[in-house]
């Protein structure tokens, strides 16, 4: 019993020191994201100038041309669509957590919490299983309904370790691109999308190799991405049970966090159509109704699911029309969830840049090339889970780092043998597990639940390295 406590005390004490390590390096030696993607494109520019150079060119004449090429990916119509898309995701997700039907959810999941232990399990679970569904929508639910279980305790005099609850309402962010919302799998499920991306990447020989779509049965739905799925909704929920145990109570002072939806009374003219339930629900139906006139083609066959982000945002668009129930909580809902859009909005044309640098000057292939060089079939994809974690602390965009890494992974796999899905499944599995060390995107779970990132992060790191350990099994085993 004595070295069991004695244990318990030294991990304590050894996950504070990371974590207060850890965060004294994101405030003093990390900036802000955008800061950061403008460093990176500024590295990208130097080394693009003077290591990828035509011998027949001088210096001048190549930064020019750098210039342009970094121009051109910035403006590429294409990646500004994707851009939209990913926004979408984010926003429309958000929209459905704030409508009643999602806070009554909520609501009702609370109820069943009478300590720490079922609290995180409870959390954890229902937040993994959203997020696998939609990222935005996991972020949100999750932090909501952390916020909820710290009110209810506050309310019952249930005594809790809120931190612990608030680190399980972001779990979501370690499945999420694994998932339905997944940018790199829904993207590579959408036509053309691949080609157009290896497009003067890969010599004609090998741009043959490139397949027109990797349907989501090969990779969301695949069996092997289940079981980890599977297997993570079951070690995450009794990692954090484990750690319930340990944790003390912490003390509750919590307002009632409520969105307010609430139109206005006695409405006259065409203001009434705003707040009309009949007019919102029978434009929302019609929505569903060609949602599914439109997609039943991409779900007829379970061997060739086809889920892509147009799919995905114009289901979500019906749905949360009809679940606001009125126009005016729907456009309320949007006005509260496009806040948290501004990063992705002003980084992507930074990193489509980079993209479009990398690209034209050659640098994927000398990147790709030095993978090849250490890498083997098998060791490949544990390469591209680890380099997608590290990438993920400075590019904190899933959408950003597929249109950077992508096509380097891509390159890659094909001149290694290794199948597609695996290595964009690695790469998705390496970029979503280092949330749990990156704050950014947690800064609406703290927002939210009025947290701070030191009081979560000894939690979340644990979280993570579980998960990595699943992870990696899982690409070396399955």
């Amino acid at each position: 019993m004595n070295f069991k406590k004695h244990f318990c005390k030294f991990t304590q004490k050894s996950t504070m020191r990371i974590t207060k390590a850890i965060e004294t390096i994101f405030k003093r030696y990390l900036p802000s994201p955008f800061t950061i993607a403008v460093l990176l494109t500024l590295i990208t520019i130097v080394l693009a100038t003077f290591f990828t150079r035509p011998e027949d060119t001088n210096t001048a004449n190549h930064f020019v041309s750098v210039l342009s090429f970094w121009e051109d990916g910035i403006w590429n119509s294409g990646l500004l669509v994707f851009a939209y898309q990913m926004m979408l995701i984010l926003v429309l997700g958000h929209v459905l957590v704030l409508s009643k039907p999602v806070n009554k959810i909520i609501i009702s999941i609370t109820k069943s919490v009478t300590n720490t232990t079922n609290a995180v399990v409870l959390v954890s679970v229902t937040t993994m299983l959203v997020a696998f569904f939609n990222w935005g929508l996991g972020l949100i639910f999750g932090a909501i309904l952390a916020r909820k279980v710290g009110e209810h305790a506050q309310q019952n005099n249930i005594p809790i370790n809120y931190p612990l609850v608030g680190a399980a309402g972001y779990v979501g962010l370690m499945v999420w691109h694994g998932g339905i919302s997944g940018s790199a799998p829904s993207k590579v499920a959408e036509e053309g999308h691949l080609l157009d991306m290896m497009n003067g990447v890969l010599d004609v020989d090998t741009f043959g190799k490139v397949p027109e779509v990797i349907t989501s049965s090969s990779t969301i739905f695949s069996w092997w991405n289940l079981l980890l799925f599977t297997i993570l909704l079951v070690v995450i929920p009794l990692t954090l049970r484990f750690l319930s145990k340990k944790a003390t109570p912490t003390k509750l002072d919590l307002p009632t966090y409520q969105f307010n939806t609430k139109g206005k009374e006695d409405l006259e003219g065409a203001e009434k159509l705003d707040y009309s339930p009949v007019f919102a629900i029978i434009f929302g139906i019609l929505l569903l109704a060609v949602f599914f006139i439109q997609y039943s083609g991409n779900l007829s066959s379970l061997s060739e699911i086809k889920i892509s982000p147009n799919m995905l945002n114009f289901f979500m668009l019906g749905l949360a029309i009809v679940l606001h129930g009125n126009f005016k909580s729907f456009l309320t809902a949007v006005e509260e969830a496009i806040r948290g859009t501004s990063g992705i909005l002003i980084q992507f044309p930074l990193y489509f840049g980079i993209m479009g640098i990398m690209k034209s000057s050659g640098m994927v292939g000398m990147i790709s090339d030095s993978f090849v060089s250490v890498a083997t079939e098998t060791t490949l994809p544990i390469f591209t889970f680890f380099s997608a974690g590290l990438v993920n602390i400075f590019v904190p965009s899933g959408g950003g780092q597929w249109a950077v890494q992508g096509p380097i992974v891509i390159k890659s796999a094909l001149e290694l043998g290794v199948p597609l899905q695996k290595a964009i499944m690695a790469l998705a599995y390496g970029d979503q597990i280092t949330n749990m060390l990156q704050p950014f995107w947690a800064l609406p779970l703290l927002g939210i639940t009025r947290l701070k990132a030191k009081e979560i992060l000894p939690y979340t790191i644990i979280l993570m390295l579980v998960g990595s350990a699943v992870y990696i099994l899982g690409l070396l085993l399955l």
